[in-house]
């Protein structure tokens, strides 16, 4: 049977693949794989280690003095495929036909569609990198469900134990500030004080140690196995790591909060006065150029420290798409973070809709798949996302309704294509409808 789909599809790909085939359509032979992959983070057959990787375009940056890098984590190779076996690599991964993307410091990167999942290229996407405030994003995705914006806290001398000359948005021991208040202080100004006083607020009875903990559990939930939280803030600590693709994953689930979207946003805000210290009220700008100088911008974060050097996160929307960057390791001249968040996003929204070398894996998925017993449905694929069109064609001849093969299949190819999958999908029932991209 294995032999008899393989043979199908490499049949119809290669129809498809001809001179007359536009270059960004969905192939046959991308929808056998889609419907035969192995499980999310399970290594495909073929090792892609055998593969030599790709370089990837690099700006010239300044020599800096920085403090030694930390010895990563020993590589886990199940983690390394987590959305896709193309994604295991140290180098540059792009759609077949794709311009070269931009060259930039950054050490890593990715560029993903946050709606549909599809991650549109990277670089070492599953390499360790340090996140600098880019981490205030994992605590914003765990604590945002979790706390009311109108509570109001006081601040504690303990909330301000920061490093001395990192930075702070200026609350008071003893102010009293609504938690709203707290949450734009982190997102505009990346206050370090801000994120103790929400993790600790968040962490419960044990402080901001619960809080860290949180933010580690949310990690593993969302599928950012890379990412270990030492700090709040992300302010820099041993054993504190992440990596492109987990910041994509966090990243999203952030701007899937509706309050994340409207803080992230925000230009400029006023930190109230605190009558009782005698202490007057200020006004905070957002750090994050992106939202002023980019036509569609979402908002994101940046994110520095002399060990991490420069990390950036940002999205925004253009032609009813939305588009997210990560970076890490990347060096402020001779462009700064969000300018070279800016020159990916742009590459990104120039490649074609359906262009993809992997995905972003849903909350819960990695857990939900490592909990199914033995025999039960395989999980969603670990390989490039197929959806759109096709993939809902799929779905609908799975249920039955083999109407939809008309107006789909624009060739002989695709239609072979289409129904290998549904041919599949039927043999492993609920593969495609568990499906969330």
């Amino acid at each position: 049977m294995r032999a008899l789909v393989l043979a199908i599809a490499t049949a119809a790909a290669l129809v498809t693949v001809g001179p007359t085939a536009p270059a960004h359509a969905a192939t046959a032979a991308q929808a056998a794989q889609a419907a035969q992959a192995a499980p999310v983070g399970q290594a495909a057959p073929v090792a892609s280690a055998a593969r030599a990787p790709l370089p990837c375009p690099k700006a010239p940056a300044p020599k800096v003095s920085r403090p030694p890098r930390p010895v990563p984590p020993p590589a886990v190779p199940q983690d390394r495929v987590v959305g896709g076996e193309q994604l295991d690599t140290p180098g540059l991964v792009a759609p077949a036909g794709a311009p070269a993307p931009p060259a930039v410091t950054a050490t890593s990167w990715l560029v993903a569609d946050l709606d549909t999942g599809a991650v549109l290229g990277a670089c070492g996407p599953h390499e360790y990198g340090t996140p600098a405030s880019t981490q205030k994003l994992l605590l914003a995705a765990t604590m945002l469900p979790k706390l009311d914006p109108k509570q109001v806290v006081t601040v504690t001398r303990g909330d301000l134990a920061i490093a001395p000359g990192s930075s702070a948005v200026g609350l008071l021991v003893g102010g009293r500030y609504p938690v709203e208040t707290v949450w734009l202080g982190l997102l505009l100004n990346s206050g370090n004080e801000a994120a103790n006083v929400l993790a600790r607020l968040g962490g419960g009875s044990e402080g901001v140690t619960g809080g860290v903990r949180a933010m580690n559990e949310e990690a593993r939930r969302l599928g950012a196995r890379q990412t270990h939280a030492v700090t709040p803030s992300g302010l820099d600590g041993k054993g504190q790591f992440t990596s492109a693709y987990d910041l994509a994953l966090i990243a999203r689930a952030c701007f899937a909060n509706p309050l994340f979207r409207r803080y992230t946003l925000t230009e400029r805000t006023q930190i109230p006065a605190q009558p009782a210290l005698k202490k007057g009220g200020f006004q905070i700008q957002n750090e994050n150029q992106l939202i002023y100088r980019y036509p569609g911008a979402l908002g994101g974060k940046t994110g520095f420290t002399e060990l991490a050097r420069h990390s950036y996160v940002g999205a925004a929307q253009r032609g009813g798409r939305r588009l997210v960057v990560t970076l890490l390791g990347a060096e402020g001249r001779p462009a700064r973070g969000w300018q070279q968040g800016a020159q990916l996003l742009d590459w990104g929204f120039a490649l074609p809709r359906d262009a993809s070398v992997g995905r972003l894996v849903a909350p819960g998925e990695l857990d939900a798949a490592e909990a199914a017993p033995t025999g039960s449905p395989s999980p969603p694929t670990a390989t490039a996302p197929w959806h759109g069109p096709a993939a809902t064609a799929v779905r609908r001849m799975v249920e039955g309704d083999w109407r939809v093969i008309g107006p789909v299949a624009g060739g002989g190819a695709t239609l072979v294509g289409l129904l290998v999958a549904v041919l599949v999908a039927r043999r492993r029932p609920r593969s495609i409808g568990r499906r969330r991209a």
